[in-house]
């Protein structure tokens, strides 16, 4: 088994690591040292001489020639990281999954203290006031630290913290299986957000331990069911757990005011309480609507989001908008009603439709064009396989990164604007694409498009409406609109009316004050205008219809 140490400067994965392996006659490997060792520098010369990229890349060397994890239940190997090297998505993939983890942690003062006796200066800590930068890197590094197994804080003694850390590996190594690997956990105002690979049932199981649930009532649909639900059930009541199950219509179809009148009946039917949790287990058209549920039934039940595609899980599960639609128009009937928690496992990806998973990425060059330049950077490598569905993408932890810097970037944007009270920033900038998107979506039927299909189309228009605008710089619409080529998105002419299309973009909610509000991509990023002429909207439109269906206005 090998095990790997975590934490923040100052925190003693050295020392606690030196002294761990030593007991149980294992290798140790320090990998700030191994750098060192390797380029002949110190790490400070290192961030001196190149700069923090330079050896972020000596990092990512280090992590990957540490090769596969040791199988063995004895301890082999104990690795102690760099404090920042778990930040990186492709390092936690390639250092957390299949080793044991410890999270060794400490007050900001304590850890202060510690790093102006020791005799090696970090480069992130040098020449500013000690406390307040680690309370800073801690802040900012929590989530990836607390995806540690363990999670060892308060005993300063060391002797005490080996033997803690000690008993804790064992009674690991007792308990048979693989619960899988978490890559994130996250306490946010929006819920907590945990991320993992093969993850699903032990993360669901802490999450209604933590709420003490007496019982789990699972909100799912048949193909969501089929494909991941009925697994899970399997393994919460294989945990001990009293299982409810309510079944909503697939896709579109569950998002309708008659469906939630019927579950609701269900729910009084097996006598629901305040306190019992509903679980969503399927994509975004079931997340809305058992959130909306959840939001309205009793006035309010807590709720947990277990999205199973990849839309859902880069986009729909986040935030707290639940809802319903209307004939009139797509979500117009709604609540704010944050989950308790976001349990997010990319190992449900595995099995999705290829479409399923391309028409996701159109939410993904979403957040990318937000300004996201690492995200923009991967879709463009690696979107092709991952839209292929290519196990190797998986396996790289390709799909696990494009899940988190979306999913995360998503967190961020909401936190700040949960109720999108901002009129010219924050939450509104997600609906980059959505309201040309939710036009066509509303034209097809909500049948004939997937939304990330839509939303595509929709950024295509935005594209065009902010170049006619002059707000969108032509360099980035072309790279832009090369993604969307690459991915397969929004390629072929759609087969509906402009009149069609412009009738359900009067209804989109992003009204203020009887102007539309458009999302248009930037230099820097987004702008949000209310002054685009109808013209450049109604060019925009036709570009993306057939030449038979480009009726005048």
């Amino acid at each position: 088994m090998d095990v790997v140490l975590v934490g923040l400067p100052g925190s003693g994965k050295s020392v606690i690591g030196r002294r761990l392996a030593h007991r149980h006659g294992a290798s140790f490997v320090d990998l700030d040292e191994r750098i060192e060792r390797v380029t002949g520098r110190s790490i400070p010369d290192i961030f001196a001489e190149d700069g923090e990229a330079s050896f972020r890349r000596l990092e990512r060397d280090a992590i990957a020639e540490l090769g596969p994890a040791d199988a063995a239940r004895a301890i082999g190997r104990v690795i102690a990281s760099g404090g920042g090297a778990v930040v990186d998505p492709r390092n936690r993939w390639a250092l957390y999954r299949g080793r044991a983890t410890v999270w060794l942690d400490g007050r900001p003062e304590v850890l202060a203290q510690r790093l102006r006796r020791s005799p090696h200066v970090r480069p992130l800590v040098a020449g500013r006031d000690p406390i307040g930068t680690i309370r800073d890197l801690g802040t900012r590094r929590s989530r990836f630290y607390a995806a540690a197994e363990i999670h060892q804080s308060g005993v300063a003694e060391v002797q005490g913290v080996v033997d803690t850390i000690d008993a804790r590996l064992a009674d690991r190594a007792a308990v048979a299986g693989s619960a899988g690997t978490t890559l994130l956990r996250a306490d946010t105002p929006i819920g907590r957000i945990v991320l993992g690979d093969g993850t699903v049932i032990a993360a669901l199981a802490a999450e209604l331990e933590a709420i003490r649930a007496r019982r789990a009532i699972v909100i799912s649909e048949p193909g969501a069911r089929e494909a991941a639900g009925a697994r899970i059930v399997a393994g919460l009541r294989e945990l001990g757990w009293t299982i409810e199950l309510v079944m909503l219509p697939q896709g579109e179809a569950a998002k309708q005011l008659s469906v939630v009148e019927t579950a609701a009946r269900e729910l009084a039917g097996v006598h629901a309480e305040r306190s019992e949790p509903l679980i969503a287990i399927g994509g975004g058209a079931l997340g809305d609507t058992a959130g909306f549920l959840a939001a309205t039934y009793l006035r309010g039940v807590p709720f947990i989001q277990v999205p199973t595609t990849l839309v859902a899980q880069v986009d729909a599960s986040i935030g707290g908008k639940t809802g319903v639609d209307l004939p009139e128009g797509k979500n117009l009937l709604g609540a704010f009603h944050q989950p308790v928690a976001i349990v997010i496992d990319v190992n449900l990806l595995r099995t999705l439709p290829e479409r399923q998973v391309r028409a996701a990425l159109g939410e993904a060059v979403k957040m990318a064009t937000l300004g996201d330049e690492r995200l923009f950077e991967l879709l463009e490598e690696h979107g092709p396989a991952i839209a292929a569905g290519d196990p190797a993408a998986f396996e790289s932890g390709a799909v696990a990164e494009v899940v988190e810097r979306a999913a995360w970037a998503k967190v961020e944007i909401v936190v700040a604007d949960e109720r999108e009270r901002r009129p010219n920033g924050g939450r509104i900038t997600l609906n980059l694409g959505h309201s040309i998107g939710h036009a066509v979506e509303a034209a097809a039927g909500y049948g004939g498009l997937l939304h990330g299909e839509a939303v595509a189309y929709g950024l295509r228009a935005a594209l065009r409406i902010g170049i006619d605008s002059g707000v969108t710089p032509a360099a980035l619409a072309e790279r832009i609109g090369a993604l969307l080529d690459r991915l397969d998105l929004a390629t072929a002419p759609l087969p509906y009316s402009l009149e069609t299309v412009m009738t359900h973009l009067a209804t989109d909610k992003k009204h203020a004050a009887g102007q539309l509000r458009w999302v248009l991509p930037t230099a820097d990023g987004v702008a949000v205008r209310d002054d685009i002429a109808i013209d450049i909207v109604e060019r925009a439109a036709t570009s993306l219809l057939a030449a038979g269906t480009r009726s005048s206005r």
